[in-house]
């Protein structure tokens, strides 16, 4: 990405402009796990369970 090279070289970003591509990063995340889970919902469904036992078994 060209624009990563020009953002390192102007002064550092503010916490607004982190947090704002932080969400937005955290989005387009979320909307790609429940794709690939639409798609191969058997895969979902197993990790969904993988991800169930690790938290009954996780210790507090």
């Amino acid at each position: 990405m060209p624009d990563q090279e020009s953002r390192s070289t102007d002064a550092p970003e503010s916490d607004s402009e982190r947090r704002r591509r932080r969400a937005r990063f955290l989005r387009e995340l979320a909307e790609a796990r429940a794709l690939r889970d639409r798609v191969q919902p058997r895969r979902a469904k197993a990790a969904r369970l993988r991800h169930a036992m690790r938290m009954r078994t996780f210790r507090w």
